[in-house]
């Protein structure tokens, strides 16, 4: 019985020994073992997985982007790396996974800093702030929960505060003068609403009603007509026959937004932007910040 074992397992060996040194004929497959330093008792029991991981470095290679990913994993490699006398596998982001991990960790702190945001923690030392935030604090002292008082189209540099301050005041206004606030990212609005059109008439019955609504970063969004037309004028034509309280950020000047809005996608309809324009006024006060960037 043990010389049939012993039989067996010799036979079993010398076929992970040939499989072995002919994966190391492709000479990737090669570089990836040197580079781990795998000794030959070792790297001939994962030459299956270790020939999986060249074929996923290779579509990293020639991949444009996430959405074409065609590993097993979508933005990630099973890499090896050498333990003791093993190889453990790690699903290891790729170069598009970890630009995409960066930019959630960045937009999730910037999403703590928005819902922590108070008046109490702005900071007035820049001269070019003090108007805005003067005005702000005018508003907050002016507010009653039932109110007509016009929002703010606050728009200037990038990184300047813009949506931080308004978020702080209306923060203030909802734990304070129990103001029901939303605050939306308007190009994630679009792309959501596109995505999912059940959410539509809920989402958009809930937004042409909360008390106060801060569309931040209008102008970042690529046009459409129906993004334009059905969406933000529908909302702002409810908004401003209700006289509902609206703000607005942008890195464009409202003619700078008018002529962007006109844009949808290689049409030009300088009058439906116009009619959003329009609406934008009759809603808000035009404020410019110019300031420093502080998110650098």
């Amino acid at each position: 019985m043990e010389s049939i074992k012993t039989k067996y397992n010799g036979k079993n060996d010398y076929g992970l020994v040939k499989n072995y040194q002919e994966a190391l004929q492709n000479k990737d497959f090669k570089e990836l073992v040197q580079n781990l330093n795998v000794p030959e008792e070792i790297g001939k029991k994962y030459t299956s997985k270790l020939n999986d991981t060249v074929l996923e470095l290779e579509h990293c290679k020639k991949c444009p982007g996430l959405i074409n990913c065609q590993n097993k994993m979508r933005g990630y490699v099973n890499y090896p790396v050498l333990s003791d006398d093993k190889i453990n596998f790690i699903y290891t982001p790729c170069r598009y996974q970890r630009e995409l991990i960066k930019k959630e960790k960045k937009k999730e702190a910037s999403l703590n800093d928005i819902a922590n945001a108070r008046i109490k923690y702005i900071d007035g030392s820049d001269g070019n702030r003090a108007q805005v935030i003067k005005w702000i604090i005018d508003f907050y002292d002016k507010y009653e929960e039932v109110n007509t008082l016009k929002g703010l189209y606050l728009h200037g540099s990038f990184g300047s505060g813009k949506t931080y301050l308004i978020a702080a005041l209306l923060n203030e206004l909802s734990l304070k003068k129990g103001a029901n606030i939303e605050i939306i990212y308007f190009p994630e609005l679009l792309r959501s609403l596109k995505d999912d059109f059940d959410l539509l008439e809920d989402k958009m019955n809930y937004l042409m009603n909360v008390d106060i609504l801060l569309l931040d970063d209008i102008g970042a969004e690529n046009v459409t007509a129906w993004g334009r037309d059905e969406i933000l004028g529908t909302l702002l034509q409810s908004r401003m026959n209700n006289k509902l309280t609206t703000f607005f950020t942008s890195n464009f000047t409202i003619e700078e937004l008018e002529k962007h809005l006109s844009l949808a996608k290689g049409t030009e309809d300088y009058v439906k932007a116009r009619r959003i324009i329009e609406r934008i006024k009759q809603l808000t006060v035009d404020m410019s910040l110019v300031s420093k960037n502080r998110r650098s």
